[in-house]
């Protein structure tokens, strides 16, 4: 098991998912943890779950102060920063490039980059002046593949992507690393949204057959906010069944 005592991780996206099942995982190995997401009642029956070791914010992360202020309630309430999983996400719309719309394209990129931005850059001057700190961003097949149809989505997983290596590169020297993982098909509420048979078929595509499950991804996206993870920076961390090793999307 991960070891994650006295350590304090804050998640995004933390309700539901990739997010809730690595909070069950800081909190297994020992940690605190903040779930920050925007729908209060899913947040609450989360930290129930998981004892007296979590906290909730409720925060629309593309909202700036409604962020900052998420985060700066979690250090009032359990300390400072050791760990920092920018994880809340949207899908963007589908359409043709010409048909992609203004304001689709501004709402994923709010949400998908400019809110990773904020956070890793109101987080970063304690964990500098400490000298310690872990920051994970999900990206996603997007992050290294090309997709038709979804633009939007697409040029935002591409840049939380290099987003995560200059602030790898910046930080290595301030002992602070940051990585991306990459999630493949994975069981998440996203997932569950598509109509059972494109489920199925994207399950096809996998090497292993199968899509993963929230809590194998949470394995690893607790893995790499740990000491365990100690040289392990600048890296895109695929968690995909092979896909990526493999296939052309």
């Amino acid at each position: 098991m991960t070891d994650f005592a006295g350590r304090h991780v804050v998640i995004t996206g933390a309700s539901s998912g990739i997010g809730r099942a690595t909070s069950q995982r800081v909190v297994a190995g020992g940690g605190t943890v903040t779930l920050i997401a925007r729908r209060a009642a899913l947040l609450e029956e989360a930290v129930a779950e998981l004892g007296g070791a979590a906290g909730w914010a409720v925060a629309d992360v593309a909202d700036k102060p409604q962020l900052l202020a998420a985060l700066d309630a979690a250090v009032a309430a359990r300390g400072a920063i050791d760990g920092l999983f920018c994880n809340a996400g949207i899908g963007g719309t589908f359409a043709a490039v010409e048909d992609y719309g203004d304001a689709a394209f501004a709402a994923v990129m709010a949400v998908n980059v400019t809110a990773v931005f904020h956070a890793i850059a109101h987080v970063v001057p304690a964990m500098k002046q400490r000298r310690r700190g872990a920051i994970l961003v999900t990206g996603s097949l997007a992050s290294e593949r090309g997709m038709a149809m979804n633009a939007g989505y697409v040029a935002s997983k591409h840049a939380v992507l290099g987003l995560s290596r200059a602030v790898a590169l910046e930080l290595a020297p301030f002992g602070v690393r940051c990585n991306c993982v990459v999630p493949g098909f994975i069981e998440t509420p996203m997932l569950d949204a598509l109509p059972p048979d494109a489920a199925t078929a994207m399950a096809a595509r996998v090497p292993q057959g199968r899509t993963g499950s929230a809590d194998e991804l949470a394995q690893v996206a607790a893995f790499l906010l740990s000491d365990a993870a100690a040289h392990v920076t600048a890296q895109s961390w695929a968690v995909d069944g092979g896909i990526l090793g493999t296939l052309s999307l």
